[in-house]
């Protein structure tokens, strides 16, 4: 069934529609007829507010979790209210000098991120989540350990001092000499380039005749950068803080679903997947359940705004993950100044090195 337009609701419906989704967003609660007709709001009795109720269940806008409890929106209600009836709140003074100070801090960019993590599931009670730059670092040296007959260690560190350890296949019958020699030419030849511009540039080298490899250190150079550089590409970078708050008093009603998001959020894989279809948007985006493949069993909702670096090209996305009740007035425009505050970062060059 497709969802009706707001403007294709009475004005009674609509205010009723309203008033049972704000009810539900406050309270996780099922709304009921005999809580809005006390509520005096409406002017109306119990029974016409139920025969309005039935009317929007009938739409697929409402729906009962029980036969004699009050009605709850459905995931297609809940965008219904999002696009067209909510009225967003913008973060107070004390709210955006939090996110602001929290952020100017000094230190390492991944500490920054790392906070506003943290930060934004304190202000919204729900998972804070934010997907890092994927880091370019520059080559500082490299060297190809022997582990066995196929395999080496190929140790790389980055010219800002970090080290990482990669396994590398090696080809049958290599001389001993090869590894030696792809490690004294990489840390030689292609220090202080990025993976992408090290393979690059030994492929020019090759090409050109100019390599003074042989042809097994040569293949060895070129297969231990490939599998560096496609690393990076694959491996999510994301950092998520506050799951401990998805536990929280409504949860202890509905444990499996909470378990389910748990274990979706363990997945960074494929959260940073989702949260890449956020890269291309303009303004904060929105997934409510099964608008999303990912969060479909959990029925949960994410909000996720991009931002930017100093050249204004998106290197990331940050957002908070929850129960499909979050609250979107607040919450929204709450993302959408993170991101912004990020994006400033960027324009100053504190995002990426």
């Amino acid at each position: 069934m497709s969802t009706p337009p707001i403007t294709e609701l009475t004005t009674r419906a609509r205010d009723i529609f309203r008033l049972v989704v704000e009810g539900y967003l406050a309270t996780g609660q099922a709304v009921g007829s005999k809580t809005l007709a006390s509520a005096g709001a409406l002017n109306l009795s119990p029974a016409s507010i139920r025969s309005v109720l039935h009317e929007l269940e009938s739409l697929g806008l409402l729906a009962a979790p029980h036969t004699s409890a009050g009605r709850l929106p459905t995931e297609s209600g809940l965008r219904l209210f999002v696009d067209g009836m909510m009225q967003v709140a913008e973060p107070t003074a004390e709210e955006r000098a939090a996110i602001e100070s929290r952020l100017a801090q000094p230190g390492p960019v991944e500490a920054a991120l790392e906070a506003t993590s943290a930060l934004l599931s304190s202000l919204s009670s729900a998972a804070g989540v934010v997907m890092v730059p994927r880091r370019e670092p520059r080559l500082a040296h490299l060297q190809l350990v022997p582990l066995a007959t196929d395999r080496a260690l190929a140790v790389l560190v980055g010219a800002d001092g970090s080290v990482e350890n990669r396994v590398v296949d090696l080809p049958p019958g290599l001389p001993p000499r090869a590894l030696e020699q792809a490690s004294n030419y990489i840390s030689a030849h292609l220090g202080g380039r990025t993976l992408p511009e090290a393979v690059r540039a030994i492929r020019m080298e090759v090409a050109s005749g100019r390599s003074a490899l042989d042809a097994a250190s040569r293949d060895l150079v070129e297969r231990g950068l490939a599998v560096w550089s496609e690393d990076a590409l694959r491996r999510p970078v994301l950092i998520v803080r506050g799951q401990a708050n998805l536990l929280d008093e409504g949860a202890l009603g509905d444990i499996e679903r909470v378990r389910q998001l748990l274990d979706d959020l363990e997945n960074k894989q494929s959260v940073a997947e989702l949260l890449d279809a956020a890269r291309e948007a303009e303004a904060t985006r929105i997934f409510i359940g099964a608008e999303n493949r990912l969060f479909a069993l959990s029925g949960s909702s994410v909000i996720a705004s991009p931002y930017r670096d100093r050249d204004g090209r998106v290197v990331g996305v940050v957002g908070v993950i929850g129960p499909t009740r979050l609250n979107y007035a607040r919450l929204v425009p709450m993302v959408d100044f993170t991101a912004q505050t990020l994006s400033r970062m960027g324009a100053m060059g504190k995002l990426i090195g």
